[in-house]
């Protein structure tokens, strides 16, 4: 009973120690912040040198702050910086892993557009932490994205499917994001499933009855499925609601056209038809 007492006592001072500890880290982390970000960089534009000067010398006292090295990666992602920026994001990874982890693999997946790698992040994130959001997204949903763009369709059909399945469970139909759907509807599309792929877009459409990809992916579906004309006159008016701006909406958009996001850069989207 008294070598128990014991251990339970060293376990609390140890317990004790490291709450001190830990909480002296994040009082020196605060006052960097406080000091280098709030009172420094924050004052200017991210595009402007002064950010960087600032997360500099923030860096300078302590390179250990994770949140000066995410913020001193950000304004490079936005200038297509990618090596750059990923090499200063893997900083802030390294010294936070839960934290910025998922946030480097989403944006090496839609900024760097380095799939395979942005693959290999998100499974380690899952495998090591479980799942979580990035952007509105579970990460299976970029997963799944990931796995289009390396022609793995069984995969991403699986991934996005099983995406879409989890949130119904959880949520309900109509909590289930737009894109989580879109994407899932162009999966079923790469498997040759025009029916699954075009019952997929009517739900994307009916949540978002101007959505231009949609409309395209849909007309797709019906040439595939022999409505020639019915196929014609939605590719019309998904490029006639393109041009009023609907698309997709998703933060990064101003940055970053996202795969299968349709520019309709070409003379006609109608030769798709043929």
């Amino acid at each position: 009973m008294k070598a128990l007492t014991t251990l339970s006592l060293w376990l609390i001072l140890v317990s004790t120690g490291l709450a001190q500890q830990e909480k002296k880290i994040t009082d020196r982390e605060d006052a960097i912040i406080q000091k280098y970000l709030k009172n420094g960089a924050w004052k200017y534009n991210y595009l402007r040198k002064e950010w960087g000067e600032w997360i500099d010398k923030g860096l300078a006292e302590d390179s250990t702050v994770a949140y000066l090295w995410q913020q001193k990666a950000m304004p490079l992602w936005k200038k297509k910086k990618y090596q750059l920026a990923i090499s200063y994001q893997q900083r802030a990874v390294d010294l936070k892993p839960r934290l910025w982890k998922a946030r480097l693999a989403f944006l090496k997946c839609i900024f760097a557009k380095d799939y395979q790698n942005a693959l290999a992040d998100f499974i380690s994130y899952k495998k090591e932490f479980g799942s979580t959001f990035e952007q509105d997204h579970a990460i299976e949903f970029y997963m799944g994205i990931c796995y289009l763009q390396l022609n793995q369709f069984d995969a991403a059909l699986e991934t996005l499917k099983a995406n879409v399945e989890d949130q119904t469970a959880q949520h309900g139909a109509d909590w289930v994001h737009y894109l989580d759907r879109f994407y899932l509807a162009v999966a079923y599309y790469e498997k040759d499933d025009y029916k699954a792929a075009a019952a997929q877009l009517d739900l994307v459409l009916q949540d978002y009855p101007n959505f231009s990809d949609g409309q395209y992916f849909k007309s797709l579906c019906l040439n595939q499925l022999g409505k020639k004309e019915e196929a014609k006159a939605l590719m019309q008016l998904g490029k006639a609601n393109y041009k009023k701006g609907h698309t997709f909406n998703e933060d990064s958009n101003p940055y970053e056209v996202y795969p299968y996001q349709q520019t309709w850069q070409w003379k006609s989207a109608l030769s798709m038809l043929h």
